[in-house]
């Protein structure tokens, strides 16, 4: 970290309790996502305008419409779109885009339509990056983009395996683009890992388990995700006739 600047640290947060536990804590900005077991979705209006009249700090509502991977249709970059302008309508300072095409290169016509729709608000590229083929390539058009800061761990599964990889990026950036250390990152390796890539800014979840009060739940409801992080599960239309087919004979 340069001589005299200070850290800036974001938490990853999911909830109006956590996002005001995380101020409360001394962070400095949140991420505010929906659905983290799949990596974060768009937050919904009900959660993102409660914490942005609770918080004093800036809050960046994730855009995503969906899990999986980051290749989207015509469909998705509309709702993007719109759940990025609302955002915005709602206040928010800044948002986390990310969109990628097939060949593993920044989906720079994406990118750009996001980057008008949130013209003036701080835009962060999420880890979409850290599956970019070439992350020199992809932090250059970027930053030709207008993008203000990339979220990544080095395209590792962690900010600590990653750091040889963040510690370039933050060279190759020189101070044209913010690079946002982020993944598995603790009280336990911080300082290490500020010292060995010269980062400004930290991502952190910094959880702790609570159990909620009530009976216990005898019967699962969590589903389990796709071990595969490129797959999700997408209604059939062939298993909804084939349900609609099977109890035909009850009618």
């Amino acid at each position: 970290m340069a001589h005299g600047s200070r850290l800036l640290l974001e938490a990853c947060v999911d909830t109006l309790a956590s996002a005001v536990n995380a101020e409360r804590g001394g962070a400095d900005r949140v991420e505010l996502c929906a659905d983290l077991a799949d990596a974060g979705t768009t937050p919904s209006h009900g959660v993102l305008s409660s914490v942005l009249q609770r918080l004093s700090i800036p809050v960046f509502p994730i855009i995503r419409p969906r899990g999986g991977g980051f290749v989207y249709d015509d469909g998705d970059i509309t709702i993007m779109r719109a759940d990025l302008r609302h955002a915005r309508e709602l206040g928010a300072p800044g948002a986390v885009i990310g969109g990628l095409t097939a060949a593993g290169e920044v989906a720079a016509d994406v990118i750009a339509m996001l980057r008008d729709e949130g013209r003036d608000m701080q835009l962060t590229f999420h880890r979409a990056f850290d599956v970019c083929r070439d992350a020199a390539a992809a932090l250059e058009t970027l930053i030709r983009l207008g993008v203000d800061r990339v979220l990544t761990s080095g395209q590792r599964a962690t900010a600590w395996e990653g750091r040889e990889t963040i510690a370039a990026l933050v060279r190759q950036a020189a101070g044209r683009i913010t690079i946002l250390a982020g993944g598995s990152i603790t009280e336990s390796n911080a300082a290490d890992l500020i010292r060995f890539t010269g980062v400004v800014e930290l991502h952190v979840r910094g959880v702790t388990l609570q159990r909620d009060a009530g009976p216990d739940h005898r019967i699962p409801f969590r589903k389990a995700l796709p071990e595969d992080e490129s797959a999700r599960a997408v209604t059939d239309p062939a298993r909804i006739a084939a349900v609609r087919q099977a109890v035909a004979i009850t009618n």
